[in-house]
């Protein structure tokens, strides 16, 4: 059994959808007003009935005032590091450091070619992605902003680029990978990992857990260091909730079957991040009962066992 040693947080998701604009600030706002930690965007540029994910969240930031917001996770190979990283600074620093910043290699070929990026293989994409977040890291560093920067990458290069603005504070960068040697690379460089519960079921959590907490420990770092995220997606029941039949791996129950779940995920599993993706019903209820009726059960059960 491994138990999450660091403190529980919830997040919900809001697509990049043009058909819920007016419905995502709503819901933005709403979170910002109850125990949301964490509002997480996904980011496909390539899909037309998604907004571009950096413009989405800075539009729903300047609503809020508190909640955090999370790439979940940003695609690295149509998103070049360092105007990422320069992306990333600019909304930390214009939303008092609320930026969570989530990464990943880009999971479709056919839309990373179509938008003119580079489709790589599973090993490329690992050095990308190592690349891209030491990349991050040398353009956040504070300074003058005068002395030029150069890396040479197998995958990237920046050449005399000046660093700045500096973020406000540490930007957590969180990865969104499955690979073995992702995983290895998430235990030794980043400070979070986010994964959702269609593509990785709980029974295949502890073995990745494990080679996080392996290649933290190798690098000298304690596994405490990395939150553990997960993207929950169901469906909230109610006593007047119609009976729907959901795909296999998503959840589905009452508060207080969700309470029980997620409780148990972060006491046995290790996670202690978890994002909520309504399926079904109304988003507006449902997130409500995430929120109010979810959460705080959560928190009670865990309170109660210490």
């Amino acid at each position: 059994m491994r138990q999450a040693s660091n403190k529980v947080m919830f997040g919900i998701n809001i697509d990049p959808s043009p058909r819920i604009a007016e419905l995502a600030v709503e819901l933005a706002s709403y979170a910002d007003s109850m125990a949301i930690d964490l509002i997480g965007i996904q980011d496909h540029p390539g899909n037309p009935n998604f907004f571009d994910t950096w413009t989405f969240m800075t539009a729903l930031a300047v609503r809020t005032q508190r909640v955090r917001f999370l790439t979940n996770v940003a695609n690295i190979s149509l998103r070049p590091p360092a105007m990422l990283a320069k992306a990333a600074a600019t909304f930390d620093i214009l939303t008092g450091g609320r930026l969570e910043l989530g990464l990943g290699a880009g999971a479709s070929p056919e839309e990373i070619l179509a938008y003119g990026g580079e489709f790589r293989t599973p090993a490329e994409a690992v050095e990308a992605l190592e690349e891209a977040i030491e990349i991050a890291h040398l353009l956040w560093q504070p300074g003058d902003g005068k002395t030029p920067i150069t890396f040479e990458g197998k995958q990237f290069r920046i050449l005399g680029a000046r660093p700045g603005p500096a973020p406000s504070g540490k930007i957590r960068i969180w990865t969104g990978v499955r690979g073995r040697r992702m995983l290895a690379l998430t235990g030794r460089l980043a400070d979070g990992w986010v994964v959702s519960n269609t593509y990785v079921h709980p029974e295949d959590l502890p073995e990745m857990q494990a080679r996080i907490d392996r290649a933290a420990e190798d690098a000298g770092r304690s596994p405490s260091q990395i939150r553990r995220g997960y993207n929950v997606m169901g469906y909230i029941r109610t006593p007047s909730s119609p009976g729907l039949r959901l795909k296999p791996g998503l959840i589905s129950g009452t508060v207080e079957e969700w309470a029980d779940t997620l409780a148990g995920y972060y006491q046995e599993l290790g996670l202690d991040t978890f994002i909520y993706w309504p399926v079904a019903g109304s988003a507006q209820e449902q997130i409500r009962l995430f929120a109010e009726g979810v959460v705080p059960a959560v928190r009670r059960r865990l309170q109660a066992v210490g």
